[in-house]
């Protein structure tokens, strides 16, 4: 089997991610006071909040060997999406996927790494019902991970169709 050529292309907007994530971090720890909501709308606010967790704040009081931990899981995770990202080949959905989910971990380990937590700072709410603040690398993360799924499912469907059920000869 060939040697395919590493997708550099696709590095790129994993980049563009990363840099949109840092400048607006960067905006939010400027201009945002940290906890007091800024009301944009009736139901999305700007709120600068230091997560030291994970997602929707998953082990934020585990006393500080959590950021290690994720840390080690943003490495290992960037790492094999690097090597899914080389195997994507002409799948451009799965490629862009792979790029988003890759450009928001990075964004967000670069936070874990200098300042020791994460920041997010966007706010949803609805009817008294508040969702966890997030940032621009969550957003791509969540972009990236459904179209994921739906890159499966796409996938799943075609095998299914195809004449011999998707079966692979390999060779």
């Amino acid at each position: 089997m060939p040697e395919r050529a590493f997708p550099w292309r696709w590095l790129g907007l994993a980049a563009a991610v990363i840099a949109a994530d840092l400048a607006t971090k960067a905006w939010a720890s400027a201009s945002l006071k940290p906890g007091e909501p800024l009301v944009v709308t009736p139901f999305f606010n700007l709120v600068l909040v230091h997560n030291p967790g994970a997602a929707f704040s998953f082990l934020a009081g585990a006393g500080g060997w959590q950021r290690w931990f994720f840390v080690a899981v943003a490495v290992a995770v960037s790492a094999f999406l690097l090597h899914l990202l080389r195997g994507a080949g002409s799948n451009r959905l799965l490629a862009l996927a792979l790029s988003l989910v890759l450009g928001g971990a990075l964004g967000n380990l670069w936070d874990r790494l200098t300042l020791g937590h994460v920041v997010d700072f966007v706010q949803l709410h609805a009817s008294g019902w508040y969702w966890p603040a997030f940032n621009v690398a969550d957003s791509a993360i969540t972009v990236g991970v459904v179209l994921l799924l739906w890159d499966g499912v796409r996938e799943s469907r075609a095998a299914r169709r195809a004449p011999d059920g998707g079966a692979r000869t390999g060779s």
